[in-house]
């Protein structure tokens, strides 16, 4: 009985490294179309058992990690304007980060609207929609980044950093787009 026990035992501990191991494995697959597969793979894993080899849970699940973090950017920027935090020619290119940011959770929402209604007869028509979203969401937080060329000061800095983050995440969903696009549905 005690042999029996101890096969059980191994056999589902197996079990469950086998499905972790997979789990694992459909986020790698899923990241290694983008560019940047460490963050992909961070903010995607969670994804994994539900997500599988779908592309377009993917892309989905890509848009979504994006929009919550450019809200998230959106609401900082506008804290930080709000309490006059920056000074000189930052001032100014905040003001554009704070309507750039605006503009980038909108587009995002509008991808993620068109993914979640995807249709075979309107394929190519949605990507196309989509994939121009994020672009211009890319353009917006590019926009931004711009401002903070060469940051002097903690706040520059962070935001700086903050910011770049978020664009490196629509780089990514816009990469799993592009995947979904290519493999269609």
């Amino acid at each position: 009985m005690a042999n029996a026990n101890i096969c059980l035992t191994l056999l589902l501990l197996l079990t469950f490294l086998k499905w972790g191991q997979s789990a694992s494995n459909y986020v790698h697959d899923a990241c290694s179309v983008t560019r940047y597969r460490a963050l992909c793979i961070r903010t995607l894993a969670p994804f994994s058992s539900s997500a599988k080899t779908s592309p377009s849970k993917w892309a989905r699940a890509g848009v979504s990690v994006t929009i919550g973090e450019t809200k998230k950017v959106a609401h900082y920027l506008l804290e930080v304007k709000k309490h006059r935090e920056m000074r000189g020619r930052y001032r100014i290119a905040l003001s554009d980060c704070v309507e750039c940011f605006q503009n980038a959770v909108d587009e995002l929402h509008g991808s993620l609207g068109v993914l979640r209604n995807l249709s075979a007869s309107n394929f190519d028509t949605q990507m196309g929609d989509v994939t121009t979203w994020l672009s211009a969401a890319l353009t917006d937080q590019d926009t931004c980044v711009d401002g903070f060329e060469n940051p002097k000061g903690k706040q520059a800095k962070t935001l700086r950093s903050r910011v770049l983050r978020s664009s490196y995440l629509t780089s990514n969903a816009l990469a799993l787009v592009n995947k979904l696009a290519t493999s269609g549905l």
